[in-house]
């Protein structure tokens, strides 16, 4: 019985909080109650200042007015009850509002601590696709709902693969793994999301191998008759934080040449192939998302990958407008190399080698940091074809600056861990160091 009242008070004091835009109204509303009360006193004693004292209605005005306490005494006794009548009322009234919302699973006070906090966190562009982006947005959704994810429409394989033919309108696996990340249940969002139609059962009627994500997407990208603002719409039904855009409306092909010289087309075949030269996409003249751009230029923030190097990154930042909106923003830019390597396209590729790459697409110049792991034990996944991404640049190389820090989830070398990742970047971006140092520096 002693711990429900702690707990009540403990909620209480969270309310009063710096950050949480509480204490300004509460002290606004209770000026407004002291007025009120001052209007009312002046009142009574208008009222009663004819009537005899001795009377049952002047002894009644002397219990009201509390004139049996001493004189400095009740300002204080009127002054807590009123303030426990006041805040007893507003928490009632706070519980009446939100009782037609049963799915809430927080306090009331941590989901608005969390909104407000979030609402003043940095601008942040990150620019990908993957698995590596999702794991990304993941962790930054815990320090800033001002979020843009500029997501690769160059998918022709499954789910995706299969919407893009029937419907002609740009992939959107990529996109849907990124709304599940940002979504504030995220789990619940995941499995709904990403919740697939058994391909071999008679009763789906053609729905088999479909993700539900991608058939909602597809839905109201016809609802709206416009594929970005079918992902906009996307982004306001399941509630996100920040936003999720496609690099462009136009569905992008991929192409690739090999070292051989031979010459590949499509992301699923292209992922699969080693000894990558380079890559291209088609149309050439595709238009970048204009919110994309414009998101890019505002922001404080851009981070490119992690994600697939050929297949996933260098598709987004080879749409006419996305690199040069990059190379124009002020805001620091950040390129999140992977932790391991994937077979085929990067296969045993080095750092070095992932930044060549970018330099030979002409984009290595957009970067200002690298950021690369340098905890090389954690656990190796069974069956694990991959292997960590290897340092190999020295000091004496650079720019651009290159940091090297713990990011990599202790439990799978293959993945990012999104709050090391995270908070890491965070520091990189706090940081106020006004030339950039060209230099390896090891985080501590």
């Amino acid at each position: 019985m002693s711990r429900q009242p702690e707990s009540r008070r403990a909620r209480l004091r969270r309310w009063l909080r710096p950050g949480m835009g509480i204490k300004r109204w509460l002290l606004v509303v209770f000026i407004g109650q002291l007025v009120l009360a001052l209007a009312g006193a002046l009142v009574i004693r208008l009222a009663f200042q004819q009537v005899p004292e001795n009377s049952v209605a002047g002894q009644l005005f002397n219990l009201v007015s509390l004139q049996f306490l001493p004189l400095w005494l009740r300002p204080i006794v009127v002054l807590g009850v009123g303030a426990a009548v006041f805040l007893i009322g507003l928490w009632k009234l706070m519980n009446v509002l939100l009782e037609p919302f049963p799915a809430r699973t927080e306090p009331l006070v941590e989901l608005v601590y969390q909104k407000r906090s979030l609402a003043r966190g940095p601008r942040i562009v990150a620019i990908g696709g993957g698995t590596g982006l999702s794991t990304l947005l993941r962790g930054l959704k815990q320090v800033s709902s001002n979020i843009t994810a500029v997501v690769t429409v160059a998918d022709d394989g499954g789910s995706s693969g299969k919407l893009r033919q029937q419907l002609g309108i740009a992939p959107m696996g990529d996109i849907r793994m990124c709304i599940a990340a940002l979504a504030d249940e995220e789990s619940a969002m995941a499995r709904l999301l990403q919740y697939r139609f058994p391909d071999e059962d008679p009763d789906t009627h053609g729905l088999g191998g479909h993700a539900f994500g991608n058939l909602l997407i597809a839905a109201l990208s016809d609802i709206a008759g416009d594929f970005e603002e079918g992902v906009r719409e996307s982004n306001r039904v399941l509630a996100v934080r920040g936003q999720v855009l496609p690099v462009s409306s136009t569905p992008l092909t991929l192409h690739a040449e090999l070292s051989d010289g031979s010459v590949l087309s499509g992301q699923s075949t292209i992922m699969r192939s080693r000894g990558l030269r380079r890559v291209w996409i088609t149309p050439t003249d595709a238009v970048a998302a204009e919110e994309a751009v414009a998101a890019i230029a505002t922001a404080e923030l851009v981070i490119l990958g992690p994600g697939s190097l050929y297949t996933s990154l260098l598709p987004s930042l080879l749409v006419p407008g996305i690199a040069a909106a990059v190379s124009r923003s002020p805001a620091k830019r950040i390129y999140v190399c992977n932790v391991a390597t994937q077979p085929g396209e990067t296969e045993g590729y080095t750092l070095s080698e992932h930044l060549a790459a970018l330099n030979a697409h002409g984009v290595g110049s957009l970067i200002d940091v690298v950021l690369a792991n340098r905890n090389l034990s954690a656990r190796t996944p069974d069956a694990y074809r991959a292997s960590p991404v290897r340092i190999d640049l020295s000091p004496t190389e650079g720019p651009p600056r290159l940091v090297l820090a713990d990011v990599v989830d202790d439990d799978n070398a293959h993945r990012h861990d999104p709050k090391k990742l995270t908070d890491t970047i965070m520091r990189l971006h706090d940081e106020t160091a006004a030339v950039p140092i060209p230099a390896i520096v090891r985080s501590a």
